[in-house]
């Protein structure tokens, strides 16, 4: 009888403290901390202005944006005039010798995408801000940069959208 009891006790703390935690509204377990009156979101093309062109990278960094909201959040994506809303634009895309040998030639290269956003909360305009985010990825300098620039812009556009996604709703 004390154990049932024990257990019985144990589940009525645990369901407590969910229903404490869910309630409250502000957090949630995927890391987003987004008021409970905001409900949509506006993430906007993001437009290229840097100098070397990569055809497909807006577009992918745009999705992946996109794409991470939908897994990681509540809100839902609008196209115009959401409670929060991100324009975006890639201003960097460089590539850059990081390594050097000892006869003076490149052992390793950087790939590294900058790119600016404009965060707004029209809900909670304190929160409104610019920033810019970049990220980098190395490769031997004996491949060229059209082998691995798949991969590389993979991996990149995975830490630029994880640092925004903080920088946004995570509040990081």
């Amino acid at each position: 009888m004390i154990r049932i009891t024990t257990i019985l006790a144990k589940a009525l703390s645990i369901l407590a403290v969910t229903l404490c935690v869910a309630s409250c509204g502000i957090y949630t377990f995927s890391g987003t901390s987004i008021q409970p009156d905001v409900k949509s979101v506006t993430i906007n093309y993001f437009e290229y202005k840097a100098l070397r062109v990569n055809p497909s990278l807006s577009n992918d960094l745009t999705e992946a944006l996109k794409d991470k909201f939908k897994k990681m959040t509540r809100l839902e994506q609008v196209d115009m005039d959401g409670d929060l809303e991100i324009v975006g634009e890639v201003t960097g895309y460089d590539t850059r010798a990081t390594a050097v040998t000892a006869q003076e030639v490149a052992a390793k290269n950087r790939l590294t995408v900058s790119v600016k956003i404009t965060f707004t909360n029209r809900l909670y305009p304190e929160e409104d801000f610019e920033k810019s985010f970049s990220a980098y990825a190395d490769y031997d300098s004996m491949q060229s940069l059209d082998s691995v620039e798949g991969t590389l812009c993979e991996e990149i556009i995975e830490q630029l959208v994880e640092d925004i996604l903080n920088a946004t709703v995570a509040n990081w």
